[in-house]
């Protein structure tokens, strides 16, 4: 009996060492983020910058807004480099006088940097825009009054502004995290399928079910433990 007892918690405790080895190798290694190269979308309320909650062809900026575009790379909202130019209404449109009937949006557009760049292409100089267009247009039509010509693709997804970058749509950097290529279709300049101009960190796996090395585990501790109860059977008989 007391070798049975014996037996027993050293399953126990072989089964729960395991079992923490693989909660523990899920924690430390986690998933390399894929980077995309994209036309990032901002809202420049209040003089600040905040990644857009909408897309360019759905939101409807009020007059005074200051809408941003810039071109980066990333793997997420957090990560996307903003419009470097301040989201200054009254100077972007401090020449372009009110009209009844229209209203005035500030169109900052910033190309990104060298690094940013693909196929050898060189980013054009950063500008601001005044556009004066429909009180019920959306932000992409008053980027299309300044910016032509704008490229999308057959989803929507803003691919280049006054002809910027030449080709290619929302491409997957080469090198940064898991195979693929180009991005999830959205209404937005969003790296991947999201609501929104922004891309959600997806922190499990798959299709959320429970993990490969966390059923490895459990599965560690019911064979020991069933173990232990065939020696005490075996021990009995």
């Amino acid at each position: 009996m007391r070798r049975t007892r014996t037996l027993s918690r050293r399953a126990r405790i072989l089964g729960t060492l395991l079992l923490a080895g693989a909660l523990t190798g899920l924690g430390a290694a986690p998933a390399q983020a894929q980077e995309y190269r994209y036309w990032s979308f901002w809202d420049g309320k209040g003089g600040s910058w905040a990644y857009a909650t909408e897309g360019p062809a759905t939101l409807r900026p009020a007059d005074g807004a200051v809408a941003g575009f810039r071109f980066t790379v990333s793997a997420d909202s957090a990560a996307a480099g903003q419009p470097r130019a301040a989201a200054d209404f009254n100077a972007i449109c401090a020449k372009t006088p009110a009209k009844d009937g229209d209203k005035r949006i500030g169109v900052v557009i910033d190309f990104g940097t060298a690094a940013d760049a693909s196929g050898g292409e060189t980013p054009p100089q950063a500008r601001t825009e005044c556009a004066r267009i429909p009180k019920d247009a959306s932000a992409g039509d008053a980027l299309a009054a300044v910016a032509r010509p704008l490229r999308y693709d057959s989803n929507a997804l803003l691919c280049a502004i006054a002809g910027y970058p030449k080709s290619g749509c929302a491409d997957q950097v080469s090198g940064s995290g898991d195979a693929g290529s180009g991005a999830s279709a959205s209404s937005s300049s969003a790296p991947a399928a999201s609501s929104g101009s922004g891309t959600a960190a997806d922190g499990g796996g798959g299709d959320g079910g429970p993990s490969a090395g966390l059923l490895g585990g459990i599965a560690a501790v019911v064979v020991l433990g069933a173990a232990a109860v065939w020696q005490a059977r075996r021990r009995r008989g």
